[in-house]
């Protein structure tokens, strides 16, 4: 009733076992993983003639550890490459490490601080020695993690950012970029981190409110003077203009004189600028060519002198009494100074502005004029945006695309080079007459004397951005980059749309001639801690995702992860939602245990439809339709809702109601019960192949056990064959609606789900004839005897069950609480229509607030139902 392919022929079978009574994870999971890994499940075969499939790894840091973002985005990358291998596909996983430039400098340096050295005592060589060192001894700790999160990565092909091939196609695209003209070298305006002594990117900057202070300073005197505004009152030392809007009244007799700057004995020039806000403060702007980047484009305009007034550590270099001071103690300096001259004309203090952040070691970032390298991004970044208005490639979800194209559409040119000694050096020399020369791979650098190579490092975001076809072997042309680029998808937080994914769009148009990186961009949320808040040091609210593998195994994080990744929304996460996540795989091997014990088999073709009873033939029709809508929700990315669709219809449909209606047929045995094991076991064979991409441990050790084959990791992807049988569905539904009611009854009697109650079940000639012995099973009811009488009857779909509740419940304690309970819903249901026929209510209430009332009259009215039924099914004083 589905198609369920057997494994090909040759493949060895492992004996059948018996399954222990508890599952204990942390004894299976890791030689599980390693028998995977040792017989080649993951490795993809270039050569193959299987249609492709490929996800390259977002590399984490080489200094990292395994985080929840990590379990998070692994286990959906995992899930996808899992189900596409089984149905067939060459499916490749690609996993590696990114060098990390500043973080794994930081971490050496740290090391050598210990030892009383630094960096320049063992000079540049010996240090990126020591650094390799490190990396082999301390680095890639991550890797292991991934093994234990169970990720089927392609081993064979890992791969890292500074390797031998991947170098190689750095300094390539270097020099193609250089000779396209669209690398450049020039002084501007970069992000400077005082701590980490080198340039970052504008999106390696976290900005932040803070309490800072807005002063106001006086310029020149009498009617010459001019006021400006500032929060950072000592880059006034390197003013070089006042700058005005030209339109602005107040200050047109002011345009093109000087004005007094103080203390520094210069005068500056007030210049007109459309740039400047006349509406905002005083409308008139102090402008420091050398500290901000606004301020530099107006002196750019203007032709104004940049002066640099900090040294690399953030030290003030102007002559004078603030030299040497670190720039936060130099603006209190700076300002008592002008506040001594009586130049201080306003202070505002708190005053909460956003302050930049160097995101690595949460240093405050100071705009600096400096030479740097720089990408020219305006027919990269239009190139990247192209491709997905044009729909080469898909963002997913749609609605996110907005963010996409806000960042490539307004990208500014990406400054590439890093005060590093840990990284992908610039490839270009200097002459000792002016020259400058870029060299490929396969070119010479010049030699001879006063020839050097420019001392900086890339961006480390320049080698990532060539990731899905650098690891592929590009620049040569491979059989892996023949095969498996373009990549199908790349999943990622949607955080890191500007970090990477624009820079891998760039790239690959660039490199691929036109060819996208990947035909998908999947976009996830972040994970959050249960209450929805960033998981943060700071906050107390970090988990260590090998904590919870440790005490629940990696399926039950896995799962938890999966079942709460809706495309583009944040997860939230608690140590509750895991342990459940435990019980339901716990709930799989404990039904899987009592299927093989009662005869559960994948062996033979399916029973002929005429044999099966009812609930056979209503399974079997759910789990087509649940193959079915497991397939579409893959197709879109719904993990959340494909994980909640399998865990109902594993926990609600086959454990909880199949299970049990096949219980009696089990234990009366016969051909019926043969029929029934058969049914089970195609049930649970398919079932556990359906949940193996999310939950590939148990599911490996219950599919192994159940059918005898090698692994379910090269078992065949189900395949829905279309078989329903509607009649089936109605009638099996009828027989839940008859448990649910029965059951429900029992409960607000206040009855155990464990007691006996004699019971009448008019079932003869209706179709739920057939179930009367499951019925009754189920629900604890007794055949009537002699002394039956029926002190409650309930017309439940289409038949009448009647109860014998003497002696059983007391009716007049009963009867009273109900009356209480009807009156409170009749008077919520009075309350609820009073509003709604309110006419001046509803034109003033919002609708969210209409719709809430309109809720709770449908509640109150079901409740009314509800009682009044109950009430009348008690037995008569």
């Amino acid at each position: 009733m589905t198609e369920n392919t057997q494994q090909p022929a040759g493949t060895p079978a492992v004996p059948m076992q018996n399954l222990p009574t508890q599952y204990a994870p942390a004894e299976v999971e890791g030689q599980l993983y390693e028998r995977w890994v040792e017989r080649g499940y993951f490795e993809a075969d270039a050569k193959s003639d299987k249609k492709p499939y490929t996800i390259v790894i977002p590399p984490p840091n080489v200094t990292g550890s395994l985080h929840l973002g990590h379990a998070f985005q692994h286990t959906l990358m995992d899930a996808l490459t899992r189900r596409k291998r089984m149905q067939g596909y060459e499916a490749l996983w690609l996993p590696g490490m990114d060098h990390a430039g500043i973080a794994t400098q930081n971490k050496v340096e740290q090391q050598l601080a210990e030892e009383g050295k630094s960096r320049h005592d063992l000079g540049r060589e010996a240090f990126v020695e020591r650094v390799w060192q490190w990396k082999e001894e301390y680095g890639g700790k991550i890797l292991g993690q991934m093994r234990r999160l169970g990720d089927g990565v392609d081993w064979s092909r890992e791969r890292f950012t500074m390797d031998e091939g991947l170098s190689r196609a750095v300094q390539t695209i270097f020099k193609k970029l250089y000779d396209d003209g669209l690398i450049y070298r020039a002084e501007r305006i970069i992000n400077w981190c005082p701590r980490c002594l080198t340039a970052i990117s504008d999106i390696e900057v976290e900005h932040e409110d803070r309490d800072g202070e807005l002063v106001s300073i006086r310029y020149g005197e009498g009617e010459n003077a001019i006021v400006v505004a500032t929060t950072r009152a000592e880059t006034m030392l390197g003013d070089t203009a006042v700058a005005v809007h030209p339109d602005d009244e107040r200050y047109r007799h002011l345009i093109g004189t000087e004005v007094d700057l103080p203390l520094t004995g210069r005068r500056i020039p007030i210049v007109a600028d459309a740039h400047v806000d006349p509406a905002f403060g005083t409308g008139a702007v102090k402008v420091t060519p050398a500290h901000d980047p606004n301020d530099f484009e107006i002196g750019q305009r203007h032709g104004l002198p940049s002066l640099t007034i900090m040294d690399d550590h953030a030290r003030i270099t102007v002559h004078g009494p603030f030299q040497d001071m670190d720039r936060l103690e130099a603006r209190d300096a700076v300002v008592g100074a002008l506040r001594s001259q009586g130049r201080i004309v306003a202070e505002k203090r708190p005053y909460v502005h956003a302050v930049g952040h160097c995101s690595r070691c949460r240093t405050i970032i100071e705009p600096r004029l400096s030479l740097q390298w720089w990408v020219k991004v305006d027919p990269l970044a239009q190139a990247a945006g192209d491709a997905v208005r044009d729909g080469r490639v898909r963002i997913h979800p749609a609605e996110m695309s907005g963010r996409y194209f806000q960042w490539v559409d307004n990208m500014h040119d990406w400054c590439i080079s890093r005060q590093l000694w840990w990284g992908h050096r610039i490839p270009v020399w200097y002459g000792p007459d002016g020259e400058v020369v870029c060299v490929g791979p396969d070119e010479q650098p010049p030699t001879g004397e006063g020839w050097t190579q420019d001392a900086d490092v890339l961006d480390t975001w320049f080698s990532s951005g060539l990731w899905p076809f650098s690891t592929l072997g590009w620049p040569e042309q491979t059989p892996d980059l023949a095969k498996f680029y373009p990549t199908d998808v790349l999943l990622t937080g949607h955080d890191i749309i500007f970090f990477w994914v624009a820079r891998m769009m760039m790239f690959g148009l660039y490199a691929m001639d036109g060819v996208a990186p990947f035909h998908t961009i999947a976009l996830t949320g972040l994970v959050r801690d249960e209450r929805g808040k960033k998981m943060s040091k700071s906050f107390g609210n970090v988990v260590d995702p090998l904590d919870w593998m440790d005490k629940y195994g990696s399926d039950a994080l896995r799962f938890t992860l999966a079942r709460g990744a809706n495309p583009g929304t944040d997860v939230p996460i608690g140590e509750d939602w895991v342990q459940g996540s435990r019980n339901f795989t716990n709930k799989i091997w404990n039904a899987t245990r009592f299927a093989l014990m009662n005869g559960a088999t994948v062996e033979g073709p399916l029973p002929p439809v005429e044999e099966m009873s009812a609930a056979d033939r209503w399974i079997l029709s759910r789990l087509n339709a649940t193959v079915a809508e497991t397939d579409a929700l893959y197709d879109d990315y719904q993990f959340a809702k494909l994980s909640d669709a399998l865990f109902h219809f594993a926990w609600d449909e086959v454990f909880d109601w199949y299970v049990e209606l096949s219980k009696t047929t089990f234990i009366a045995g016969g051909r019926p019960a043969e029929v029934s094991g058969r049914v089970l076991g195609e049930v649970l064979d398919v079932l556990l192949r359906l949940l193996h991409p999310v939950v590939p441990f148990v599911t490996e050790t219950l599919w192994t056990t159940l059918t005898g084959r090698e692994s379910v990791v090269v078992a065949d992807w189900p395949t829905d064959s279309g078989f329903r049988d509607s009649a089936a569905e109605t009638e099996i539904g009828a027989v839940q609606s008859l448990i649910t009611e029965v059951r429900r009854f029992r409960a607000d009697q206040g009855l155990q789900p464990g007691q006996k109650v004699p019971a009448r079940l008019e079932l003869s000639g209706t179709r739920l004839g057939a179930h009367e012995a499951a019925v009754r099973q189920i629900l604890r009811l007794q055949p009537e005897g002699d002394a039956f009488t029926a002190t409650a009857t309930l017309p439940v779909a289409g038949v009448t069950v009647a109860l014998d509740l003497s002696g059983t419940i007391d009716v007049a304690a009963e009867r009273k609480r109900l009356a209480k309970d009807l009156a409170a819903a009749e008077k919520e249901k009075a309350q609820a229509t009073a509003k709604l026929g309110n006419e001046a209510f509803l034109a003033k209430a919002p609708e969210p607030v209409v719709d809430k009332i309109r809720t709770r009259l449908a509640a109150a009215e079901a409740d009314i139902a509800r009682i009044t039924a109950q009430l009348a099914a008690l037995p008569q004083a």
